[in-house]
């Protein structure tokens, strides 16, 4: 079997360090593990009171505490999504071995993807201040913890990170945004080492709010064979929260050290259709742009990639054109791509589903095993590819991570099994 061709940039991004804070595992070989063999995270809420609405399930984070990753950081200032997104950055950077006191201190940058980072201290701050009525009332770290950029802002301090620090919001394709773009920051030579990911959590609000969109799965009954993708009987996600984080680095840089590499990022590609606040577009526009965008900045041809980890978020509209979109950029080799969809298995983690799925694709090409698309048992009319149902190991040259967000926004990352040569 072929393989891709090298790029003939100078500078190449790896992956060298992961870290996760999920439904599915607080470390890497439990999440892997939980991911191969299929088991949903979902179960009825815990977190809030959901008796009376039309979804009481959900894929809750489960065992975390802070204090077991920073035992110095005053866990209760920070919302749940930074706690996740400063523990999740500081697990990769472990896993990585790379140290930051050798680095030049503007060579190393944070990027992290969110959608509602701050909305907890928000409604917080809203609730006190209109019980009270006066600015005593108000905690002063509310405030700055409930600007979108306080995650990003937190893995920079606690980690000590003084490099370029961002924060990502492209719905649900931030995460996968973030690590694209940070792996172009290593490729254009801004950076030598980026942190980049995504974290969220759930809020009862946002949950209340998906309820009324009718865009979560309602089989509270059967929690763990709620979702469906490309399955006729699907109803929509099982919303999750989370965080994932990885440690991506200049090539020479990581091999001088000795480190591990799981993967290399070779193209990113993002790009938004204007059609509609939450509806894909029928012809699948924003999904084949994102990936011929990918393809572009990779270098690659459409043959040379031989699995996908597709959005597939079980919403009715969404998983037909997704697969219209990779019949029409692919072509005849559509049918020879292994593609899973592995949100029902981790929950759908909005902001954070890039990352997590992003770090699923680097997984499956360093081991190169595919995760399988689990509750899949009579696919839909036009969801007619190799949708891998059971775990099964795979020659994977090239991977492609899809991800959509809200506003019609899409992000292709496109991976390839790292080889010296």
């Amino acid at each position: 079997m072929s393989q891709i061709a090298e790029l003939p940039r100078a500078r190449r991004s790896v992956i060298t360090g992961i870290g996760v804070i999920t439904p599915s595992g607080l470390e890497i070989a439990p999440f892997w593990d939980n991911v191969i063999n299929g088991i949903s995270a979902a179960a009825p809420i815990t977190r809030f009171d959901a008796s009376r609405l039309p979804v009481r399930i959900a894929a809750e984070v489960k065992g975390f505490n802070l204090s077991n990753y920073l035992p110095d950081v005053k866990e209760k200032r920070l919302d749940r999504t930074i706690q996740y997104a400063v523990a999740a950055a500081a697990c990769a950077l472990k896993d990585s071995g790379v140290s930051l006191a050798s680095l030049d201190a503007d060579r190393a940058g944070v990027v992290e993807g969110t959608t509602i980072s701050g909305a907890a201290s928000v409604l917080k701050s809203y609730s006190s201040f209109i019980s009270d009525k006066t600015y005593r009332s108000l905690h002063p770290y509310n405030i700055v913890a409930g600007y979108c950029g306080e995650g990003s802002s937190s893995i920079s301090l606690y980690l000590g990170i003084q490099g370029p620090v961002m924060t990502y919001c492209s719905g649900c394709a931030s995460g996968n945004d973030a690590i694209g773009y940070g792996a172009k920051m290593v490729q254009s030579d801004e950076l030598d080492v980026v942190i980049a990911g995504g974290s969220d959590e759930i809020v009862e609000m946002l949950h209340v709010g998906f309820c009324k969109l009718r865009s979560m799965s309602e089989h509270n009954d059967n929690p763990q064979e709620a979702m469906r993708p490309f399955d006729k009987k699907r109803d929509g996600f099982v919303l999750g929260e989370g965080a994932a984080f990885m440690v991506i680095e200049e090539l020479s840089h990581a091999q001088a050290r000795g480190a591990k590499i799981y993967a290399e990022i070779i193209g990113h590609g993002r790009t938004a259709e204007a059609h509609h606040p939450t509806d894909p577009h029928p012809e699948g526009l924003g999904y084949k742009s994102a990936l011929k965008r990918a393809f572009r900045h990779a270098r690659v041809l459409p043959e040379e990639i031989d699995y996908i980890n597709a959005h597939g978020s079980a919403t009715p509209k969404n998983d037909p054109i997704e697969t219209l979109a990779i019949k029409e950029v692919f072509g005849s080799h559509a049918r020879r791509l292994a593609i899973s969809a592995t949100k029902a298995i981790t929950g759908h983690l909005m902001g954070a589903s890039g990352a997590v799925e992003a770090v699923i694709t680097a997984l499956a090409v360093k081991n190169q095993y595919i995760p399988p698309t689990i509750n899949l048992t009579d696919p839909d009319e036009g969801c007619d590819l190799d949708y891998v149902k059971v775990a099964r190991r795979y020659p994977i040259r090239g991977a492609v991570n899809l991800n959509a967000g809200f506003g019609g926004r899409y992000s292709c990352l496109i991976m390839r099994q790292f080889g010296d040569s």
